[in-house]
């Protein structure tokens, strides 16, 4: 499995602009010789760009320097240099993009073949040919002092340092606390196959899955680390991953019912509501599915119960470990996301 990688940094450097030419030629009809030194090339940009292939940043753990290529020189007869080669980099879709030093957000790239230029090319340098199209004084003396040899020089390209930060694209978020069953279920109805075992913070980073709806549209499903009290100021796997729910267009609230390791069902539910709402107030307001998994423990019927008469909540009885009550889920899903999409459109 490809690892997962949210962060990365790096350096890049635009082109330098090519030099321009100082060059003369004169024929039988004409007293004094004429300029026609060509313009130099600009140097490349460095571009980033969004690649619906890419789903991760490993890439830039090993590659983190990129530079564009340099313009072309000019030559006489007024020919200018080439173009440097533009440095493409490709990126995941929900890239944010932000200069290291100042924190500003340069772009937040989320659609296919989205782009932005981090790093201008150096302009080229001019050659002498370029003040014909200005009124010059008459005579050679006069011309060779109006022309600066220092212009001929291309420019130097911009440099930056910058950061990535990868908030991933996915239509269903699921989320709970550690141990809910996450892990199980998005490997159940995806061809994910997630870390499960029965200890918490088994999944150390977000699993993206395709699953096919009963509609026969197929929807990408995201599982989130398990978040504990506090996430919101960095706890557990806190900030790292609490960003992932952003762009998710429907939460799936996990809720181990059978209550693993003493846990309350009712209490984590309003514990991780609380960090939603501490992180971000427009996250847990986003349509939520309540879901309670486990249910093929004896225990769980009483909690459920119980949940219900506390909370005056109807959540979806499932176990992912068994795979009851998992097609009805996926219905109600696929309910609710064709509800958001008319209510957004």
């Amino acid at each position: 499995m490809t690892r997962f990688v949210d962060q990365a940094s790096i350096y890049v450097q635009a082109g330098r602009g090519g030099k321009g030419c100082r060059s003369y030629y004169k024929d039988l009809w004409n007293r004094y010789p004429i300029p026609d030194g060509g313009d130099g090339g600009r140097g490349g940009h460095v571009v980033v760009r969004t690649d619906p292939h890419q789903t991760t940043l490993l890439d830039f753990q090993t590659q983190r320097h990129f530079r564009g290529g340099p313009g072309g020189h000019a030559s006489s007869k007024r020919k200018r240099g080439a173009q440097g080669k533009d440095c493409v980099i490709e990126v995941p879709l929900g890239t944010l993009v932000r200069d290291a030093e100042t924190g500003e957000l340069i772009r937040e790239l989320i659609h296919p073949g989205e782009e932005v230029i981090v790093a201008c090319g150096g302009a080229g340098g001019i050659g002498n040919a370029a003040r014909d199209k200005i009124r010059y004084p008459s005579g050679p003396k006069e011309r060779r002092k109006i022309f600066d040899p220092r212009r001929m020089e291309g420019a130097p390209g911009e440099e930056h340092k910058l950061n990535f930060e990868l908030k991933v694209l996915a239509d269903v978020g699921i989320i709970g606390m550690p141990n809910a069953g996450k892990s199980t279920l998005i490997g159940h109805i995806s061809a994910a196959k997630p870390k499960v075992a029965a200890f918490p913070f088994t999944t150390l980073h977000p699993v993206l899955g395709a699953v096919g709806l009963p509609t026969g549209r197929p929807i990408v499903a995201v599982d989130v680390p398990g978040l504990i009290e506090g996430a919101h100021l960095g706890k557990g796997l806190g900030l790292d991953f609490l960003r992932h729910i952003e762009r998710t267009r429907l939460l799936v609230h996990l809720v181990d019912m059978a209550g693993v390791d003493g846990r309350d069902p009712v209490q984590d539910y309003r514990d991780l509501n609380k960090e939603l709402e501490s992180y971000r107030v427009d996250v847990v307001r986003k349509p939520t599915i309540v879901v309670a998994n486990k249910m093929d423990r004896p225990e769980s019927k009483e909690n459920l119960a119980r949940f219900r008469k506390v909370l005056k909540l109807q959540p979806v009885p499932i176990s992912a470990q068994t795979g009851d009550g998992v097609p009805k889920l996926l219905e109600k899903v696929a309910k609710k996301l064709g509800q958001a999409k008319e209510s957004h459109e």
